[in-house]
């Protein structure tokens, strides 16, 4: 049986050969255990892609997670300067903004004075305004600041062919290097953007203070991730995760769920499923008192599930009550199992997550969140040695 579809066997619950292992890792380890600059596995579509492949094969895992989106292949054409600095290296662009590039971290770009840059004021905001994401200072965490990349206005992405061809150029390169392995794509929920959009402080304050407003935005930044969705699925993705991650009990409550994500997150799950393509939600921490709502926007699976302290989910109270309904991917904490845990304690959490989440097929042994970047490349080959042992179907 091929990875691809010892994973495919799991998310449509079919017994495969044996239980499939698939962690996102953090940039920041891909950073640490690379020969190549942050920046430029960062910034460079076909660079991202060959460093996703080789980690991929040098962990042996089953699938990837293509978790940036590509970029124009003239990206260095577009830097006046790149220094060395104590934080690691420092681009500055011919636009006058600065991305600061730390060794284990993702990259952030600020304006030329050192400042964050700016962010829509949600008193001030039209959702009427066709130009509402371009003159307001939009500002997408991963692609960063628009005019970096020449981004149309964030609206106009609602029709497919707007996107530029180098959008989706790593998930087409990674699906392309690693033709018999799993290759997901990632989509940020609507919330997300939500949330990019006024800054994660005053997004939380306009929910409280401007919901009709928000939820007008939501309305059509829904529209843009269920066009980037389609995108995906032309590019023979094998399934697509709707990051979300910021929707948790630790941010809003079970009724804002309702209200400001299900309705936008199910607008996804159908352009998924309108496309054949299996969907699945990444939601970190305290998610244990919304899993159902998760299950009731039509998704197909559910990614990180993080177990206490970190999160609010038990693997067999999850399997127990959705392990029917959903594929189940992660549980094991990144933080306390992974990270921390002497080497003992670590081979015995995946020991259990195997011997609960086998059953019945539908799981994908993971990291609960992204694999952090000091975690010992050795656990996560032990993961598939462990898998391949004790996770086998008869």
């Amino acid at each position: 049986m091929t990875p691809r579809q010892r994973v495919q066997f799991a998310m449509g619950h079919r017994a495969p050969d044996r239980v499939p292992v698939m962690c996102q890792l953090a940039l920041g380890h891909y950073f640490l255990h690379s020969r190549h600059a942050p920046a430029d596995i960062w910034f460079d579509s076909d660079l991202l892609a060959q460093t996703l492949r080789d980690f991929c094969l040098r962990y042996e895992f089953d699938g990837v997670l293509v978790n940036l989106p590509g970029r124009p292949a003239d990206w260095r054409d577009r830097i006046e300067r790149r220094e060395a600095d104590a934080e690691g290296e420092r681009l500055t662009w011919r636009s006058g903004l600065v991305t600061r590039c730390p060794p284990d971290d993702n990259p952030h770009t600020f304006t030329a004075d050192g400042g964050p840059l700016g962010r829509a004021d949600y008193a001030r905001t039209d959702p009427d305004d066709p130009a509402v994401f371009r003159t307001d200072g939009y500002v997408w965490n991963t692609w960063h600041a628009p005019e970096l990349f020449d981004l149309p206005d964030l609206s106009a992405l609602a029709e497919t062919s707007a996107w530029p061809d180098w959008t989706t150029a790593s998930l087409r390169r990674t699906r392309a290097l690693l033709p018999d392995h799993s290759v997901h794509a990632e989509v940020f929920s609507p919330f997300t953007h939500l949330m990019e959009l006024f800054g994660y402080d005053q997004a939380l304050m306009a929910l409280v203070d401007a919901p009709d407003l928000c939820l007008a935005l939501l309305d059509r930044l829904a529209s843009v991730a269920a066009a980037q969705v389609t995108l995906c699925a032309a590019c023979h993705a094998d399934a697509v995760l709707i990051s979300s991650a910021f929707a948790g009990a630790g941010f809003i409550s079970r009724g804002m769920y309702q209200r400001f994500v299900l309705p936008f997150e199910s607008r996804l799950a159908a352009a998924a499923h309108a496309c054949a393509l299996p969907v699945y939600t990444h939601t970190c921490g305290a998610i244990g008192d919304r899993l159902d709502l998760l299950a009731e926007s039509g998704i197909d699976g559910i990614d990180t599930l993080d177990p206490p302290p970190l999160g609010t989910v038990e693997l067999h109270e999850a399997k127990a009550s959705f392990g029917q309904r959903l594929f189940l991917k992660g549980n094991l904490d990144a933080v306390n199992e992974m990270l921390r845990a002497d080497d003992g304690a670590f081979r015995q959490a995946v020991l259990d997550r195997l011997r609960i989440g086998k059953v019945g097929s539908g799981y994908i042994l993971s990291s609960a969140c992204s694999v952090a970047p000091g975690v010992k490349p050795e656990r996560l080959r032990l993961m598939v040695e462990l898998a391949r042992e004790y996770g086998r179907y008869e």
